[in-house]
Parts: structure tokens; sequence; C-alpha cells
């Protein structure tokens, strides 16, 4: 199935992506400012053609059409060490396997539905190219991973190299060990490079990839209907978060809807439990009100 996924992608993802070197990069970049921006009215067009009749040219178009959303996501994670053109090129995948399950009568753009599956195979990529994750595959060593550079952000702490007292500060705000966070942190230092890296480092006038791809006109239409769809989340969690018991919910809005989240020794001195007992009740109280959540949404089936 990834070999016919991989063939059907628009010819131009095979010759810029193959090198991956970075004037392949810039040229792969500029070709797909070409693919038109679809309206609401195309989107849904285009995947009624491909749902019902498999029409390969309306497949192609829809998918085009979102090259340029995989790029600006794989530069989000560009500082994990993996060559930009390998997150594209997986995040292309995970865009076609988002083109073979979706379904334009539920209500959603496919961008919001295919942002999930770009990714979920940019996130396989990674991990399977970074040792440290493959070492170490605990849920902290994880967490610390993919939100280290997110809590350092939220603490305030600028420096590459932290101190003992910061490092501290890290494993508290994501309820983790501390060796945990010193240990990930020196392996990642050693790879951290910044999100506005010149495209050319030899041209000292050349500015970041994102900033020179081309801007789109703002879409009334679309910044609306991603409004609406923020919304109905909001409505959903919140009914299906009413229907968890009282110490349920609490433990899980302390835990993974509170900034800063709530610390198991925390909840386990109020409610007079283990911190394994706390962890338990959590895990529970996610797994319910997610598979609650996808069931409502159609994507439990």
């Amino acid at each position: 199935m990834k070999k016919q996924i991989k063939n059907a992608l628009p010819a131009v993802q095979s010759a810029a992506l193959v090198s991956g070197g970075g004037d392949s990069l810039a040229r792969y970049i500029s070709e797909i400012q070409k693919f038109p921006v679809l309206s609401a009215s195309q989107e849904y067009e285009y995947a009624t053609r491909w749902v019902q009749n498999n029409d390969m040219s309306a497949g192609e178009q829809l998918v085009a059409s979102h090259l340029r959303l995989v790029v600006s996501v794989a530069y989000d994670f560009k500082n994990y060490g993996v060559p930009v053109a390998d997150l594209i090129a997986s995040g292309n995948l995970g865009l076609m396997q988002a083109l073979q399950k979706f379904d334009p009568e539920k209500g959603f753009r496919f961008s919001t539905y295919a942002m999930f599956w770009i990714k979920a195979e940019i996130y396989e990529t990674i991990l399977n190219n970074w040792s440290i994750v493959k070492i170490g595959t605990s849920a902290n060593q994880k967490r610390v991973f993919f939100n280290l550079s997110r809590a350092k952000r939220a603490l305030g702490i600028m420096d590459g190299n932290m101190s003992d007292e910061q490092n501290r500060a890290v494993a508290q705000y994501l309820d983790v060990p501390e060796n945990d966070v010193r240990r990930m942190a020196t392996r990642m230092g050693a790879r951290d490079v910044s999100l506005n890296a010149p495209a050319h480092n030899d041209d000292a006038a050349s500015g970041d990839v994102l900033a020179n791809m081309a801007d789109t006109h703002d879409n009334i239409a679309v910044v609306a209907e991603e409004a609406q769809l923020r919304r109905r989340g909001y409505d959903m969690l919140r009914r299906h978060l009413a229907n968890l018991k009282d110490r349920d919910r609490e433990i899980l809005v302390a835990r993974r809807l509170s900034d800063p989240a709530a610390t198991l020794e925390v909840l386990s001195k109020k409610y007079g439990i283990s911190r394994e007992r706390v962890r338990q009740i959590e895990e529970r109280a996610y797994d319910k009100l997610r598979t609650a959540i996808l069931q409502e949404s159609g994507e439990g089936k």
C-alpha cells in the first residue's frame, strides 16, 4: 500500500527530494507554490470525485494543493536532527494516507484531517532516526524529547546548557525525573539549530526557507471554518468531560488541561492515594474521553 501511495504523488516530489540538497529543496518549494490553493467548494468537489470514482486526477489536485502544508509542518521539526527533505517526504506520505481515508461528507476540511497523518509520519521518522529514543523508550523520555523546547520557552530558559536549577524547573514542569531532562537536554543540545536558519549558509543575504515561501491570500471562509471546528471541539470536550466521574475528571483536568500541570505528588496527597494510582486514573480517564470524542466525530469507527 505504501508503495502505491508514493507512486500516486504528483511528479514534482520525486525529482526534488531524492538528493535532499539545499538547491533541490529550494526548487521543490518553488515548484509546489505553482499549485493553486483550493477553495472549500473545489476541495469538496475533488474529494468527492476521488472517494466516489477513484478519480486519480482529482486526488492529485487535492494532494498538490496541500504540499505547502507539509513543508510548513516539516520545518516545525527541523531541529530534531533529521534532514528537512526526509521530513517532507514522510509528511507527503502521511498526506497520501490521509487522502486514502478522508471522507468529505463529515464536514471537515482536508487540511484539518491531513494534519494528523502528516505529523504522525514525521513523528515516526524522527523516532526511527534518533538513537536516544531507540535506546530509551519510556514515556518520560519521549515526553522530554518532544516537549523540551516548549518547556524551556514557557519557563523563559534561553541557555543552551541548562543549570541544575533550570533542569529541576523543567523536570517539575514536565513532571519527569530530573535525570531524564539532563540526559535528553545534553543529547539534543548537540543538534539544536534555529528554525530561522538561512536557506544557504554560505549566502549571508539569503533568508530562511519559510520566509521565502509564497504568501497566500487570507481566506475568510477557512478562518471561519477553523474557528467553528475549534468551537465544536471545545463543546465535545466539555460535554464528555462532564460524563466522567468527579475524581477522574478533576485529575484529568489537573494533569492534562492545566498549565502548569499538577504533579502526581500533589494529587496523591490531595486524594490520599499513591502516585501510581493517580497515574492510572489519569490514563483511564483520558482513554474514556478520547474514545468518546473519536466516536462522536466519526474517527473511532
